[in-house]
């Protein structure tokens, strides 16, 4: 599975990501998880299954939503806690939901 979180430059995206892989590899699950920048959509959106949203760029998430859900990929707009949290557990728990794939 293929995970894209993004926000408005990628750095809190990419605090997300690394705390995701950890998360993930502690369950033995392979996935792909990246972080990135609002400035990779719509195009980014190619070839992933999941895609999560930073907060602050809720105003997007509609459009965003629509067009990936033309393509498959799933969308989740993430909540505002989630950078500060320690683990990647609620983000990766959002993910697998949304792809239908949580063990």
């Amino acid at each position: 599975m293929k995970i894209l979180i993004v926000c408005g430059a990628g750095a809190s995206s990419t605090f997300v990501a690394h705390r995701m892989r950890r998360t993930a590899t502690e369950r033995g699950l392979d996935l792909q998880i990246s972080a990135g920048s609002e400035s990779e959509l719509p195009a980014g959106l190619a070839g992933l299954d999941v895609l999560l949203i930073g907060p602050h760029l809720a105003g997007l998430y509609d459009d965003l939503r629509d067009e990936a859900a033309s393509i498959g990929v799933a969308v989740v707009l993430l909540p505002s806690t989630i950078f500060a949290a320690r683990d990647g557990v609620e983000a990766l728990g959002l993910a697998l939901d949304a792809a239908g794939a949580r063990p």
